[in-house]
């Protein structure tokens, strides 16, 4: 891997809220950009998302490869019973292990396509986290992210694992960082796509989604239309158009594996509620110094259409951990970009890992 990489300046998105809690969009002005060698160029990030439209995404060949579906995802979970409650997970692969940390409302199912191209290299595991997708919490467990870590750490020593290369995006990048500090010699690499940083967790687009679960209105004012309105959670005002590139994702069956569990219970609501509220006060609060001592190997990803976290945060954690490999800029991808691009993330990934 190369040194440092010259990350491009940029101006943070402030999205807004009204009443109704909805987030608007910011306006992004054109900025240039010096990337990391073998960065993607527009048209090469074009032909990605006319793959994930398709269901796949393309290769460098230029072919498409399929990733699983909900059914063959479903096919796959598993569960480890703890004092957390009852984790969900999906595992494919075989030896040195890589933990996925997805981000919210997601979850596992997230990274589907990145497991698929890079569980012949590492064993490849995959839970949701604890107030997310099919993981059960135990009564009067904390769901903030320093118990999520907590968790974590349980899941693997269940699984025999004791270092892992580290995965993750969105909220999922905040446990990452709390993880590689609390735990340096259980992670041998970390890969980080868009994610709260310390100054900015939460995001001030995640402040409505807060207050709105504080009120127990947020699954009945945002998630539940979305379930039964595809095209509603693909809109502008929508999870697709606030979260994803193209405008076809997130598939009607992305959808529902994602909310489903989240709106269809009383114990769902309950658990992405109280998520919700343990993203404030900030987790992060004074992290920087430990993250400064962090000598583990770090890629950074970050899309430059994110409306939700800034591109200044990228540049903050290049400069911030010693031992980082630079940032790579993929212009116009919004914040879950990783599950509509696997194979940028299994490339980025096998370089860091230095295998394939």
């Amino acid at each position: 891997m190369s040194s440092k990489t010259l990350a491009s300046k940029s101006e943070g998105m402030q999205p807004s809220s009204n009443v109704q809690g909805r987030v608007s969009r910011a306006a992004m002005q054109r900025r240039e950009f010096l990337v990391a060698a073998g960065a993607l160029a527009a048209g090469t990030l074009a032909g990605c998302a006319s793959g994930a439209a398709r269901g796949g995404a393309s290769t460098p060949t230029g072919g498409v490869r399929e990733t699983l579906d909900a059914a063959a995802f479903r096919a796959s979970r598993r569960f480890v019973d703890n004092r957390f409650g009852r984790i969900a997970y999906v595992e494919r692969g075989t030896g040195d292990a890589a933990l996925f940390l997805h981000g919210f409302p997601l979850n596992s199912f997230q990274w589907r396509g990145a497991l698929e191209r890079l569980s012949p290299y590492r064993r490849c595991v995959a839970p949701d986290f604890m107030g997310l997708g099919y993981t059960e919490v135990a009564e009067g467990q904390s769901v903030a992210a320093g118990a999520q870590v907590d968790m974590l750490i349980s899941l693997l020593d269940t699984l025999s694992i004791g270092a892992v290369d580290l995965v993750a995006n969105d909220s999922g990048g905040a446990v990452a960082q709390l993880f590689v500090t609390r735990h340096p010699k259980r992670v041998r690499t970390l890969l980080l796509t868009n994610c709260d940083v310390e100054h900015e967790c939460p995001p001030p687009a995640v402040l409505p989604v807060i207050e709105m679960a504080r009120k127990g209105t947020y699954v009945d004012a945002w998630l539940a239309p979305w379930l039964v309105d595809k095209p509603l959670a693909r809109s502008e005002t929508g999870l697709g158009g606030m979260t994803y590139t193209h405008p076809s994702n997130p598939t009607d069956e992305a959808v529902d594996y994602y909310l489903a569990p989240l709106v269809r219970s009383a114990r769902g609501q309950a658990q992405v509620n109280a998520y919700a509220m343990a993203l404030e006060p900030n987790p992060l609060a004074g992290i920087e110094a430990a993250l400064k001592r962090c000598t583990v190997p770090t890629r950074i990803i970050w899309g430059t259409g994110d409306t939700i976290f800034s591109q200044e945060s990228a540049d903050y954690l290049d400069r911030t951990l010693p031992n980082s490999k630079g940032v790579r800029r993929v212009p116009g991808a919004k914040l879950f970009f990783p599950e509509e691009f696997p194979d940028l993330i299994a490339e980025e990934a096998r370089l860091l890992w230095g295998v394939g």
